[in-house]
């Protein structure tokens, strides 16, 4: 019998903290996995949404990136500053267009709301259902990110 391989339940974690606030703030999500690469040991995909920028698509993406952060950092007690490093750059990226001092500022107001959003008990649970199905899997596809999601977060 094969030997199930073994998935990093942080990555899981910091994936579908990604993931989960992407589809609360209406992201589409392509495909999410912890198949580690060369370049990272996991990855949040977004599909094809519409390109609109602005100061709240700016403030959107700044909050996807932080969820991973967010969520491994509920999961784990410890923020992992080091290993989302990659994030935090497109983050900071995305900010630079405001002074240095603001967009500090506005990143540690963005953490706090990404936070706030995970602390809530259905999307805690729909980051919890999204890295259970990662460290079965390894990659599950946007529409199945989707499906447990909604079934984690009442619908409106």
């Amino acid at each position: 019998m094969d030997a199930k391989p073994e998935y990093d339940p942080v990555t899981a974690y910091h994936e579908a903290g990604h993931a989960v606030v992407a589809l609360a703030l209406d992201r589409p999500v392509h495909r999410v996995s912890v198949l580690p690469n060369r370049d990272r040991l996991g990855q949040c995909e977004f599909g094809k949404g519409v390109f609109r920028p602005s100061e709240d698509w700016v403030e959107r993406e700044v909050m996807i990136s932080l969820g991973g952060l967010a969520a491994e950092a509920r999961h784990t007690g410890t923020y992992g500053w080091a290993e989302a490093e990659r994030d935090l750059r497109y983050a900071r990226r995305l900010l630079a267009e405001t002074s240095e001092r603001a967009a500090a500022r506005l990143e540690k107001r963005l953490l706090a709301k990404v936070e706030n959003l995970l602390a809530d008990d259905d999307h805690w649970h729909a980051v919890e259902l999204i890295a259970a199905e990662l460290l079965t899997h390894g990659v599950i596809s946007g529409r199945a990110a989707r499906h447990l999601y909604e079934r984690a977060v009442p619908q409106e």
